[in-house]
């Protein structure tokens, strides 16, 4: 048994400047919802963030205290077999870190209080929205539709980049006549990066959104999404969306990933945010500030074009928000093939990263504690890979070096994150409309079984990227 840790158109026309008609938008402090009558608003008790953070630090270096106590005699009889060095690094890469981190995950979670629903007489910002598409020909015509369905009361653009696709997506988006709509049709596939930056030369507007051309923006998906950029602190220049399983009825791959998506993906992204630095706005589903994105011109030409330009927002001093109520659904790889391919990409887009803006390590603030835990997830994956996942093959045949009741006591801890995260995602749902389904059979396999597929996934990835210069576009 194994325990999932929750981290773990045509119309073509040039633009090289903001428009200056536009003023630019600045960050208001938008009012509460008024109250129902015969309800006063109670002063509650506020505990700064940085409390927060040296209370869920706290936690987490006692649990593991905790567990490097109970886990001496456990790293004693491995070290009979293997050496004292490789049973230190075994045992506190499967149980002592994973265990400091979920008790910080829980302990954060436990004191997060998101900001209420909120509402603004200020006129709306005008926004450019970005859609990369590259051979969507099923999915486009359905997501440019869910935009147009949002009413969004600012002015605002949508530029299509048709990335040299071979199937009839340039047709399908020929058919489609929103007054707002251009379609730029590049000549041959270029890659994700380059087309979004070939669509930014053409925006408009001083906040620019991305959005897959697979996806489906829930109703109220872009206001959320705007009125979180301009609630937050004056420092952000960029906020996450919520990005969703659109297709999780499809087949049994789709179904775990519900989960995935739904519970640790929107977790961790909920706690980085707390703590002033989320630390991949996703380019599936995230707002930027425009003129940023062109200081650091653009997308980066790297697998994950993403979570590098995060990254280097974070590195100039701003802060990365995230809208946990703007919920954007996307279709995940339907195959084992191609979710591995997915989680490889990601993982070297990690590595890529870490490259490109290895100072952040550096940099004091709350954000840099996840900093180094990416930097040690490489570490924790090739452990698991390479120890644990042989471990369980020897506990079949009575061999407990590495899976066996010690592994056991990691299970109340894992119980309590997934309650948390589901009881608060959940709530979420609830106020935006949604119904969390019935999907047992895929939240067991992904809450004991997904890291077998998951960690070796990535840790490849890692090697690829020491080993491999090619940049494909790959999806997601």
């Amino acid at each position: 048994m194994t325990v999932n840790p929750p981290f773990s158109s045509a119309a073509l026309r040039s633009r090289d400047t903001v428009s200056q008609e536009e003023s630019i938008p600045q960050r208001v402090s938008l009012p509460a919802a008024p109250l129902p009558e015969g309800k006063q608003k109670r002063a509650g008790f506020y505990l700064p963030v940085r409390w927060k953070f040296a209370l869920a630090l706290l936690a987490g270096l006692c649990w593991m205290g905790f567990a490097v106590y109970v886990a001496d005699a456990w790293v004693h009889d491995l070290s009979v077999a293997i050496g004292p060095v490789p049973a230190y690094l075994v045992i506190y890469g499967i149980a002592v870190v994973p265990g400091f981190m979920n008790a910080f995950l829980v302990v954060s979670l436990m004191l997060d209080r998101r900001p209420g629903a909120r509402r603004s007489d200020a006129r709306y910002p005008g926004i450019s929205i970005l859609v990369a598409a590259y051979n969507e020909e099923a999915s486009i015509v359905s997501t440019i539709e869910s935009i147009a369905r949002q009413m969004y009361e600012g002015p605002f653009q949508v530029v299509v980049i048709n990335d040299g696709s071979s199937d009839s997506t340039a047709e399908k988006l020929a058919s489609l006549s929103y007054p707002w709509l251009e379609v730029l049709n590049l000549e041959r596939n270029v890659g994700k990066a380059n087309a979004l930056n070939a669509g930014l030369s053409l925006v408009s507007h001083h906040l620019t959104i991305t959005v897959d051309g697979d996806s489906y923006l829930y109703k109220e998906a872009l206001h959320n999404l705007v009125r979180r950029y301009m609630s937050d602190p004056e420092n952000t220049r960029a906020v996450a969306g919520a990005v969703l399983v659109r297709n999780s009825r499809k087949n049994f791959v789709t179904a775990i990933q519900e989960w995935d998506y739904f519970h640790g993906i929107a977790a961790i992204k909920r706690l980085q945010s707390l703590y002033q630095g989320t630390l991949v706005a996703q380019g599936a589903f995230s707002i930027y500030d425009t003129a940023l994105l062109r200081e650091l011109n653009g997308w980066p030409h790297t697998v994950g074009e993403d979570i590098v330009l995060t990254w280097a927002i974070l590195e100039r001093g701003y802060r990365v928000g995230f809208a946990e109520n703007a919920c954007l659904f996307t279709n995940a790889p339907d195959t084992w093939l191609q979710f591995i391919r997915q989680r490889q990409r990601w993982s070297r887009g990690l590595i890529e990263a870490f490259k490109a803006h290895w100072r952040l390590l550096f940099k004091p603030r709350m954000t840099t504690l996840f900093i180094w835990w990416n930097l040690l997830f490489p570490y924790m994956d090739l452990v698991y890979t390479f120890a644990f996942i042989p471990g369980l093959v020897l506990a079949l045949f009575g061999i407990y070096w590495l899976a066996g009741p010690m592994t056991l006591l990691v299970l109340p801890l894992a119980m309590l994150v997934n309650y948390l995260m589901y009881s608060i995602q959940s709530k979420m749902f609830t106020e935006q409309g949604l119904t969390v389904r019935r999907n047992v059979p895929g939240f067991i396999f992904y809450a004991l079984f997904y890291s077998i597929v998951l960690q070796p996934a990535c840790v490849v990835g890692y090697l690829q990227e020491i080993v491999s210069r090619t940049k494909n576009w790959g999806t997601k």
